[in-house]
């Protein structure tokens, strides 16, 4: 049966509650009400804005894929991870309107996004929507700003891949700042993530044999100092692919480094490689026209 729409225990934030409403996670989160407190609905919407730390526990999202993956159609065979929640405190629908989450999540389009912008809203940035990308849809994995549109079988196991993903998270679990050191301890993650094994241990590239470096350095990003590494992947099955990890600090808020993945596969209908550069240079502080640097930019930090 489908939980009734309420607060229940967020699945990549369990320190949180976030609002299910009946049919789908919404952006809204909150911390856990003290007992015998208000608990208002928040208002409208069912936004996918997902938060999840760097170096979350996998078990938790390994647990919430699996126990409430419902797979959905949408007429055209693109299937649909869904996950809701799997053990309800409590749902309540008395009057009232939250105030706004104190943990807000991560990367993922907004219904205020322009025609050609996904908003990062929670980082306060803003990612170019290049032609052959879309908003995601139908998509299981979280934190994902956009995909190349469509799927196709997978080279190895499991049903259906993607050929381009950019996904954008918030570095939480880490008290490490430097972009440098998180973009190389985060590639290997990333490259596993995509290409190896995944939340079903199944292998859909049929594992990673090899990688090689094609590119690593200091890069600005919407004005500030980042750092990114990208991989040439070898797999065990299909054409492999590249994988890249660019992180840079927030403008917003605590400032906490972010960190965008970006996971291209290789072969026929796959995205130019440029793509990455090209989004990278397009990344902006909500409200700024400024260009804000990019790859090859020598423009230095903002204050």
């Amino acid at each position: 049966m489908t939980p009734v729409p309420g607060w229940y225990p967020d699945p990549h934030a369990p320190h949180l509650e976030r609002w299910w409403d009946g049919a789908a996670w919404t952006e809204h989160r909150r911390a856990p009400e003290v007992p015998g407190g208000p608990v208002p609905p928040p208002p409208g919407g069912t936004g996918r804005v997902r938060a999840i730390a760097l170096t979350a526990a996998a078990g938790v999202l390994v647990t919430a894929v699996v126990t409430g993956a419902v797979l959905l159609g949408d007429g055209g065979g693109d299937p649909e991870a869904g996950t809701g929640p799997t053990g309800a405190v409590s749902a309540h629908t008395p009057d009232g309107e939250p105030s706004a989450p104190e943990s807000a999540s991560a990367g993922a389009p907004t219904s205020a996004d322009g025609p050609g912008v996904v908003e990062d809203q929670l980082n306060g940035v803003t990612f170019p929507l290049l032609d052959g990308w879309v908003r995601p849809q139908h998509v299981s994995l979280p934190d994902v700003v956009m995909t190349t549109p469509g799927t196709h079988d997978c080279p190895g196991e499991g049903s259906v891949c993607r050929s381009g993903v950019v996904i954008s998270r918030t570095v939480t679990a880490t008290d490490e700042t430097s972009p440098e050191a998180l973009a190389k301890e985060d590639i290997s993650e990333a490259a596993e993530d995509a290409f190896e094994e995944d939340a079903l241990d199944q292998s859909p590239y049929g594992g990673i044999e090899s990688h090689e470096v094609v590119e690593s350095g200091p890069v600005a990003v919407a004005g500030r100092a980042g750092y990114l590494v990208r991989w040439r992947v070898t797999t065990g099955k299909g054409p492999g692919g590249h994988v890249q990890s660019l992180v840079f600090p927030s403008s917003v808020g605590t400032e906490a480094p972010i960190v965008v993945r970006y996971v291209f596969e290789s072969g026929e209908g796959a995205p130019p490689l440029s793509d990455m550069d090209r989004i990278t240079e397009g990344i902006r502080a909500v409200g700024d026209a400024d260009p804000g640097g990019g790859v090859g930019s020598s423009l230095g930090p903002r204050p």
